[in-house]
């Protein structure tokens, strides 16, 4: 009976040691942008020329590359957390699965290449580490994060350049630019019908209505959160112009471009493709 109890206590303190752990790893983002960056390190106009070099690559050969910046994946390994990171995320198209991420560990000093089932052929573990070792980790060493970046994944870009993949089958909607039209189109659509109903309802009311087609227009396009920025920005915007008349909110001063680092990642997401651990890890 004695030796019954003892290990039955051993394992039942190994049962909630186990369960403690697993509270204790690090959560997995929300995919919302090609470029997560959960330690502010890449400025906007370095995030933007990252995620302009991805939206290219997507339009041009389908494939995807999400790029992860987190504090630190412990207490797993960088590698674990990478896999579960594909998982969740489903970078690359279902079937093909096309997809790559690049996570970085800034506070770990430690990144991975996590490649797709379908470019294992071309991103291969050995050129993921060479990419690693000569483009990514000499530039962060100078604290160069952006350009490290940037240049690790136009090399990943130019490999699967060279695949045989299918043709992208999706539309521009996927581009930023696209999502930069249809954020302009609805913010303008809800000024105007903000200043047409003013002088009839009044301010207070037009206002309203004008968050209303703001929002629902944003959630239809871009989601929730779309629609909530959406509503931010006109309720700052028309209250700039609500001193100057109707014609004030159509004043100079809107930048399609920064709207559009926004708000551009509201309308990515992950095709469906599948990870098996291909890739390679490295450190600076």
């Amino acid at each position: 009976m004695l030796f019954f109890r003892r290990h039955f206590t051993l394992l039942f303190l190994l049962f909630i040691s186990a369960n403690l752990f697993s509270q204790d790893v690090q959560e997995i983002p929300k995919l919302w942008e090609r470029v997560t960056d959960l330690t502010n390190t890449l400025s906007t106009s370095e995030k933007s020329r990252i995620e302009s070099e991805l939206a290219n690559l997507e339009q041009t050969k389908g494939s995807q590359i999400a790029v992860l910046i987190v504090p630190t994946t412990e207490p797993e390994p960088i590698e674990d957390y990478a896999i579960r990171v594909a998982e969740e995320w489903k970078i690359g198209r279902k079937g093909v699965d096309d997809g790559v991420i690049l996570l970085i560990a800034k506070n770990d000093r430690k990144l991975r290449i996590e490649v797709g089932y379908g470019l294992e052929g071309a991103v291969t573990d050995a050129k993921s580490r060479q990419i690693i070792e000569e483009y990514i980790t000499p530039a962060f060493k100078q604290g160069d994060f952006g350009g490290g970046i940037s240049d690790g994944v136009l090399a990943i870009a130019q490999l699967i350049a060279g695949e045989e993949l299918p043709e992208p089958t999706y539309n521009d909607n996927s581009s930023g630019d696209g999502i930069d039209g249809w954020f302009i189109f609805v913010f303008i659509a809800a000024m105007i019908v903000s200043a047409t109903t003013k002088k009839k309802l009044g301010n207070a009311k037009s206002k309203g209505i004008g968050s209303i087609v703001a929002f629902v227009g944003g959630l239809l396009i871009f989601g929730l959160i779309g629609g909530i920025g959406l509503v931010f920005f006109y309720l700052i915007f028309s209250s700039i112009g609500g001193g100057r008349g109707g014609g004030g909110y159509y004043g100079g001063g809107f930048g399609g471009g920064s709207s559009g680092s926004s708000f551009g990642g509201g309308g990515f997401s992950g095709g469906g493709g599948s990870f098996g651990g291909g890739g390679a890890s490295g450190s600076w």
